[in-house]
């Protein structure tokens, strides 16, 4: 697949390092000389360099010919009008664009076929929004990532000493829950990945993921550590994108404050949020935080757009007593170091960016795929299509699928209902698969494994 790269900062890097070990063939067009020389060195991608809006600059990026673009730039403008102008002028088949201001995804009607000719708008802000939200839905958990319309959640959590499944057989799952229809998928030891079966013993400080159902998540948690209380008290360091968006989702739930340096900024936000108290200070700042009660806060979440600044205040808020801290991290080597008993978790934009975008990119009919433990594995969910005779898997039982060491299936979903993953279940034509991917590399294996013999043929 030919693609063309629009912006080559954050998550325009992030990208391509994802994209480009999968064989496809990457133009990368940014204005700065040193960044594309330097993603260069380190890629095998091509680079122009240019206004990403130019027709001439989009041409010699080779959009004539190109399968795909991505607009990814720091500015919304240019995004859309690159991808205006790959519609028009040279009829690339799908566009994909960041758009950050909610000013613009306020109106999902500019983005209809017949307006702006964009095919996907990602908003990071609105992912990471989404993030939170889950997360705190459940208290505890690592990760909470949707499949199936959420009808399907992959979960992760940090076994913990005296939870009932711990130092026990991950069997005696549903020995303790018959009815539950989850499955754990993945382990992680120190580390290391411990490719679960029904022996394998549950340790503490496992991080584990397992596959359930919406409504069966908290019964599954409480197998593994004792079951936190709701949250009710919340404080968010950064008023900016993320900052507000996040308290105008949840101030009607929870007791919100946000953190804002900049007057200017925090007199804005104030006027917009109706139920967030807005405070006018630096999240650093050890007597603000002291003096409104951050060892009574159930969560304090840094999520300005200085990765240290939200590492420090997170630590800080930790030290002084906050019964979890989370801390937004854009760059790939901090996230790698940050000592989680400091910062209980880590909240990276770039990696849930990079998921909403390869599911456009997978072949075969992915619909969902979540980039995971920064980006070695991947979660996907993918829809099963053919007959005994022009697939891989339909009709076929589990036990009867050469499935590649490393790929753990989760559970189906069949029209409206999820189905518990067992030896000897069929799939069906239109079953929704979700799988655990413990090495991306896998995934041309179980792409092939989801297409029909004519898509091959035409591959």
């Amino acid at each position: 697949m030919k693609i063309i790269i629009l912006g080559a900062g954050q998550v325009g890097t992030s990208v391509i390092n994802s994209l480009s070990s999968e064989a496809n063939d990457i133009v990368v067009v940014d204005t700065q000389t040193p960044l594309l020389r330097d993603l260069q060195d380190r890629y095998d991608i091509a680079t122009v360099q240019g206004n990403a809006a130019h027709p001439t600059v989009l041409a010699r990026a080779g959009a004539a010919d190109a399968d795909m673009l991505i607009a990814v730039t720091s500015d919304d403008e240019t995004n859309m009008l690159a991808c205006q102008i790959a519609d028009t002028l040279f009829k690339i088949p799908r566009k994909i664009a960041r758009v950050r201001a909610i000013e613009y995804l306020s109106y999902p009607e500019l983005f209809a076929p017949d307006s702006l000719p964009i095919d996907v708008v990602i908003s990071p802000e609105q992912i990471v929004t989404h993030s939170i939200e889950r997360l705190l839905e459940y208290p505890g958990a690592s990760q909470v990532l949707d499949f199936a319309d959420g009808k399907v959640r992959l979960v992760s959590v940090r076994a913990h000493k005296g939870g009932p499944l711990v130092g026990r057989e991950i069997k005696e799952l549903h020995q303790h829950m018959p009815s539950v229809h989850a499955r754990i998928t993945a382990i992680f030891r120190k580390g290391q990945p411990v490719i679960p079966n029904g022996k394998v013993i549950i340790e503490a400080d496992d991080e584990v993921f397992f596959v359930a159902s919406s409504e069966e998540i908290k019964d599954v948690m409480s197998e593994l550590r004792e079951v936190d209380k709701p949250y009710k008290r919340l404080m968010f360091a950064g008023g900016g994108h993320i900052g507000k968006r996040v308290a105008q989702a949840l101030e009607k739930r929870y007791q919100v404050k946000v953190i804002e340096k900049n007057s200017r900024r925090a007199k804005k936000i104030a006027a917009e949020l109706t139920n967030t108290v807005v405070l006018l200070g630096d999240a650093s700042d050890k007597e603000l935080l002291v003096a409104e009660n951050i060892e009574n806060t159930d969560v304090f979440c840094a999520i300005t757009n200085d990765d240290e600044a939200n590492i420090l205040s997170a630590m800080l808020a930790k030290r002084l007593g906050a019964r979890r801290v989370i801390s937004l991290i854009n760059k790939s080597a901090y996230a790698d170091i940050v000592d989680t008993t400091f910062v209980d978790l880590v909240i990276s934009p770039q990696l849930s960016t990079i998921g909403s975008l390869l599911r456009y990119v997978r072949r075969g009919d992915v619909v969902q795929v979540h980039s995971l433990r920064h980006g070695s594995a991947e979660a996907i969910e993918a829809v099963a299509h053919g007959s005994r005779g022009s697939s891989e898997i339909v009709g076929q039982r589990i036990d009867q699928i050469k499935l590649p060491s490393g790929v753990v299936m989760g559970a189906l979903v069949r029209g409206e209902e999820v189905l518990q993953v067992h030896h000897d279940t069929v799939i069906e034509d239109g079953d929704h698969v979700i799988m655990f991917l413990h090495d991306k590399k896998l995934i041309r294996i179980v792409e092939k494994m989801f297409q029909q013999e004519s898509e091959d043929v035409a591959a």
